[in-house]
């Protein structure tokens, strides 16, 4: 069952909200109610606000047995007219929630499709990740091994529940283990502390939330109280990781994951939280790095979803003998440890017969105390084949180019220095805080 709890739900706290609570015995009998108006649907796509309502029409749809395609709040008209065209469901629920009349509800094949979550679409149109439910059971599973998870904790994020970080692991997750979703609306350093403060004991976010925590030192204490903080859907810059420490006596744990495959690594509760590192694979989970390294990951297990929606030839072209093809470049470390160097596509920088990892020089430069924000690419040289270019947003005022492209000299080695540095006010992010490398070109 892929949510135990709500079989003999109790008067414990399931989901709370900035305006609303609801008891286990609550979620049961209005995620019920939605189910029953859900029974015989093909697909349901709900608008994936902050709320309640959201989870109470995906606990619905998971009940029923009815595959949910989330929807960014935020999509444009185009990105929207794909996706409805290409998922075709049978109901698009927002602020109405579906009812009906009691029936059955018999728990549904581990194989069957649990929720269609569509990429963010950077090397084309958005293609919908089909996860089944076998998928988010073993992964959530895998995790609260990794992570010492129990009912007992509370679970505190300001994430969006389009995507599954959010809703996958921070609102299926503690109600799958029985325990609490406290979920902020959005998120703020005073709303998660003042959270953790009152009972919280995890906290989810992503590499700009702990940023913002470590400008903000006045909440550190609150943020120290907490049995776990967990960074994920982007690297956590080491300055971060060492600052969050010595404000909070908190080593972060970083995982690694995507929306194919859910989690695939993670440091473990009591293992060694090493800045730059994603850990060591989880429980059932095979993961392998191809090629010279940086290689690439590539990943096998029943965390996997099922297909890309209507593209067999993406499929198809996505696994290598059965191995998924992650996309991602990684370093594996002497003890197993994995560590991201960035992606294949914006990330592997071809640089005078070098292969060049972006990742690890925007660690270098965020060691500069001038540098505050990094990303890194690289783009035509007739000399080189490519040359590495920096994109920096400076404290202050901005250091001479060729003083940051010394310190990564001297940090890494001449050949991995930036060639180019350009300066901006801000880094161009999506909704989850990944920088759009894209529009930097």
């Amino acid at each position: 069952m892929l949510l135990p709890a709500l079989a003999t739900p109790s008067s414990k706290i399931a989901l709370r909200f900035p305006d609303r609570e609801l008891t286990y015995e609550q979620l049961a009998v209005e995620a019920r109610r939605v189910a029953y108006g859900l029974v015989g649907k093909r697909r349901v796509a709900v608008w994936a606000r902050s709320t309640p309502e959201t989870c109470l029409v995906i606990v619905g749809a998971l009940l029923a047995g009815v595959p949910v395609v989330p929807l960014n709040p935020k999509i444009g008209e185009k990105e929207l007219a794909h996706i409805l065209a290409d998922s075709t469901p049978d109901l698009v629920v927002d602020d109405e929630l579906p009812h009906g009349e009691p029936v059955d509800l018999p728990e549904p094949d581990g194989e069957a499709p649990a929720l269609i979550v569509y990429t963010s679409g950077t090397t084309g149109p958005p293609k919908g990740v089909v996860l089944p439910r076998r998928a988010l059971a073993t992964n959530l599973d895998a995790l609260a091994r990794a992570w010492e998870w129990t009912e007992d904790d509370v679970v505190v994020h300001g994430l969006p529940l389009f995507h599954v970080h959010g809703l996958g692991i921070g609102v299926l997750g503690p109600l799958r283990r029985g325990g609490t979703v406290h979920h902020l609306g959005s998120f703020s350093v005073a709303k998660a502390a003042q959270a953790l403060a009152s009972g919280g004991t995890m906290m989810f976010g992503v590499p700009t939330m702990y940023h913002r925590i470590a400008a903000e030192p006045e909440h550190a204490a609150a943020f120290g109280k907490a049995r776990l903080l967990v960074s994920g859907s982007a690297a956590l810059p080491a300055s971060v990781h060492e600052r969050i420490e010595q404000l909070t006596g908190q080593r972060v744990v970083e995982r690694y994951g995507m929306t194919e495959t859910l989690m695939n690594t993670s440091v473990r509760a009591d293992g060694d939280r090493r800045p730059g590192t994603v850990g060591l694979p989880l429980d059932g989970v095979e993961v392998r790095v191809v090629g010279e390294e940086p290689g690439e990951i590539e990943v096998r297990g029943p965390n996997l979803f099922l297909e890309y929606l209507n593209r067999p030839d993406a499929t198809g072209g996505a696994f290598h003998d059965g191995w998924f093809r992650t996309g991602d470049l990684a370093v594996v470390e002497p003890d197993g440890y994995l560590r991201i160097v960035g992606r294949r596509a914006t990330d592997l920088i071809k640089s005078g017969g070098y292969k060049i990892g972006a990742g690890e020089i925007e660690n270098a430069l965020l060691e500069h105390p001038s540098v505050v924000e990094v990303a890194v690419t690289g783009e035509p040289d007739e000399d080189l084949g490519e040359r590495v270019v920096a994109w920096v947003v400076a404290r202050g005022e901005a250091p001479a180019p060729e003083v940051l492209s010394d310190h990564v000299a001297r940090l890494l080695s001449p050949h991995k220095r930036p060639r180019v540095v350009r300066y901006l006010e801000a880094l161009p992010r999506n909704d989850m805080g990944k920088v759009l490398k894209r529009e930097l070109r």
